[in-house]
């Protein structure tokens, strides 16, 4: 009775140590990409004093081109590789990830050198010329470490994870203040972009091959075949969807920098980054916890509760910055980043009802999966991708000036058509959610008020 006794106690004591140091890992992996998020954000202001908006609409193109290819090129597989039971399988799931990367990125390679008048034809960028070679480079890197980092989250080095995104701030801001300062326009831009996207594969690849050797011994071509066959279903639909995914964001901004009079994909990139960092430091922490514990919630039937609470705390703790945000960004863009700047900030005021739309859905939109609607989101990220494009192309033809903010505003309807889908699903109470903005309505008028009396001082001092 005794040492039953005594061995409860040692298995509660292990069970709670375990669960300490996960939270631990999930605190430095947050960390980690709070402090990466801060540092870019610190360094912006230094950043857009030492580039012109026209090096940023080449960065744009750019970095929408890394984007669109690098999301795809690992066919997905690179989500798969946790699942397997057996370390074995999944090392050589991690090499068939690596193997697509790699012939993605010497696919690349090829178009750049055969059609590089083409490509830069088609997206209207003649700047970006003479660096199409860095292209297949950062696509290689920026896909081969999204497979790496998911066989070190399989191994639970969250810490090494965490250490890895620092780094790459780190690089990326560097370089960029670095070779601005010495006048590489816009290369500066361009080869922090691809730090940024893929600096930390080397020290995350010699992790593996330290700690993992035997399983990755186990590569083999039968083993490969095998994993490739069993997991087939992520590059026939994962692939799909992501790519709409992206492609509804970042597609616009090249057809923007194309079709555009003036450097208005650049003033959109500094807009869009600069309102990254609340929406990933707040969005992304809750998405992490709304993830970990979703597939409970709705195996215990309480996954429409458990979203509506998540939805509240989000409405209390962003909306009514988010708001303030929108309603000074005119006002304090030109002092933080300059006054060639101040485009950037009118820009910000025009997407703020996006914004905010994304940072109540985007941290629950893993509902669609853990239901088993994939077919749903599928279908409307595709929407999403023809609305979003179309709204250009339409605006470029029939008011011009206007085609940033028509983009802008074409964001807000498609995450509201989200997050419509969303309660559809989970078929969210009506009066839940007006209870929300009711509980809610004094904080957001304070936050509004805010915005109001800075517009009035900003008049009259």
């Amino acid at each position: 009775m005794l040492f039953r006794r005594a061995a409860k106690t040692l298995r509660s004591k292990w069970e709670s140590l375990n669960r300490e140091g996960f939270a631990r890992s999930i605190g430095l992996l947050v960390g980690g990409t709070a402090f990466a998020q801060a540092l870019t954000v610190l360094a912006l202001p230094f950043v857009t004093r030492l580039y012109t908006p026209s090096d940023f609409s080449v960065l744009a193109v750019f970095a929408s081109i890394l984007s669109l290819i690098s999301v795809a090129a690992c066919l997905r597989l690179e989500l798969a590789i946790p699942m397997p039971e057996y370390d074995d399988d999944a090392a050589n799931l991690f090499a068939v990830a690596l193997c697509a990367s790699a012939v993605v990125a010497l696919l690349s390679g090829f178009v750049v050198y055969l059609w590089p008048t083409q490509i830069i034809n088609l997206v209207g960028q003649p700047d970006l010329l003479p660096y199409l070679w860095l292209l297949p480079f950062g696509i290689w890197l920026t896909s081969s470490y999204s497979a790496t980092q998911f066989w070190t989250t399989r191994k639970k080095r969250f810490g090494l994870i965490a250490k890895t995104r620092m780094s790459q701030a780190i690089g990326a801001t560097g370089t960029q203040i670095g070779l601005g300062f010495a006048g590489f326009t816009p290369m500066g831009l361009l080869l922090g972009q691809v730090i940024n996207s893929g600096a930390g594969l080397f020290g995350l690849g010699r992790n593996a091959i330290r700690e993992d050797g035997a399983a990755l011994k186990s590569i083999n071509l039968r083993g490969m075949r095998q994993m490739f066959r069993l997991y087939d279903r992520f590059p026939k639909f994962s692939t799909f969807e992501s790519f709409a995914n992206t492609a509804s964001s970042q597609l616009p901004v090249i057809l923007i920098a194309a079709l555009s009079v003036g450097p208005e994909a650049g003033y959109l990139i500094l807009a869009m980054r600069a309102m990254a960092v609340p929406l990933g430091l707040i969005g992304g922490a809750v998405s992490q916890v709304y993830l970990s514990r979703a597939p409970d919630e709705f195996r215990e039937g309480r996954l429409t509760q458990f979203t509506v609470k998540i939805i509240n705390g989000l409405f209390k703790s962003g909306f009514g910055p988010l708001l303030f945000i929108g309603a000074v960004s005119p006002m304090i863009f030109p002092l933080i980043f300059g006054e060639k700047w101040r485009r950037a900030g009118e820009l910000v005021a025009w997407m703020t009802p996006w914004f905010l739309m994304q940072f109540l859905t985007s941290p629950v939109s893993m509902a669609f999966h853990v239901t088993g609607n994939q077919r749903l989101a599928l279908l409307i990220q595709l929407v999403g991708l023809v609305l979003r494009v179309g709204v250009v192309c339409l605006s470029a033809w029939i008011a011009p000036s206007y085609i940033v903010e028509s983009f802008a505003l074409s964001g807000a309807v498609f995450y509201l058509l989200y997050f419509g889908a969303m309660t559809w699903i989970l078929k969210m109470p009506t009066r839940g959610l007006i209870e929300i903005f009711r509980s809610n309505g004094l904080i957001i008028l304070l936050w509004c008020g805010a915005g109001l009396v800075s517009q009035v001082l900003r008049m009259y001092l």
